[in-house]
């Protein structure tokens, strides 16, 4: 018996899966965005660590590197506890595209989830700022970090968001297809690991970092935030893991 779904096994599960996420409620929807915005946070406050303690010791790849491998904790918090991502849910296309849904429904549930993960990432970052964790290494690399991403011009932003959210929808492609928990968690650890040291832009993770450091002192105001940064990351997220993905898996593995 094979321990791994086939790629058509795996986009008729994700049709369902779309089917039950656009059956929540707005509540639910909310409540479960916040916590992923939360666990994301988390996985983007980690990887902050890592990158301010090891960029004093190491050569900046390698630190760059370890920040990358420590990111992955965040999707497997959202993957098992089931809290609402909005780039993984850009893979509800495939149930529109099957007409199990609207695109009413979609929509909704990609809007109320996105506040909700902007939600759980502010309130994070929030939190991080009165901790007392964020040493004067920290600010500097989260005010670097907030910096750099709001200097990003759209265009690079655009394109690097949509190569970020092909792997991430991918990395729940995969954690999908395993039936068991180690090859989800390696499913999920491969790709985004790799996202994070290339240098790609994921909206939901931005939700914390470029706050985070516009908490810390960094340089940028809100309109920056949203315009420089969140809304093209966004409009690429949709492109690479609401067109491109379930697109091509519709017509490979679905349409007759």
């Amino acid at each position: 018996m094979s321990n791994f779904l086939t790629p058509k096994e795996i986009a008729e599960s994700f049709v369902n899966v779309g089917k039950n996420k656009a059956a929540l409620s707005v509540a639910k929807m909310l409540i479960l965005g916040i916590a992923a915005g939360v666990f994301i946070g988390f996985g983007s406050y980690g990887c902050t660590v890592a990158n301010a303690g090891a960029g004093a010791l190491l050569d900046a790849t390698v630190a760059k590197f370890i920040g990358a491998a420590v990111f992955p904790v965040g999707l497997m918090f959202v993957v098992f506890f089931g809290a609402e991502l909005f780039t993984g849910n850009n893979l509800m296309t495939i149930s529109l595209l099957k007409k199990e849904i609207t695109m009413g429904q979609m929509l909704k549930n990609w809007g109320i989830v996105y506040v909700g993960n902007f939600i759980g990432s502010v309130l994070l970052a929030w939190l991080f700022m009165h901790s007392g964790l964020y040493g004067e290494a920290m600010v500097a690399k989260a005010v670097a970090i907030a910096e750099a991403k709001v200097a990003i011009p759209v265009g690079a932003a655009i394109i690097r968001a949509i190569f970020c959210n092909i792997f991430v929808v991918l990395a729940v492609w995969i954690a999908a297809g395993s039936k068991d928990i180690i090859g989800k968690i390696f499913g999920i650890w491969f790709p985004i690991m790799l996202f994070v040291f290339a240098g790609f832009e994921h909206c939901v993770a931005n939700m914390f970092f470029i706050p985070m450091g516009y908490f810390v002192g960094a340089d940028i105001t809100w309109g920056q935030i949203f315009i420089n940064n969140l809304i093209p990351v966004t409009i690429g997220n949709i492109i690479g893991g609401g067109i491109l993905v379930p697109f091509t898996a519709y017509f490979a593995c679905l349409r007759k």
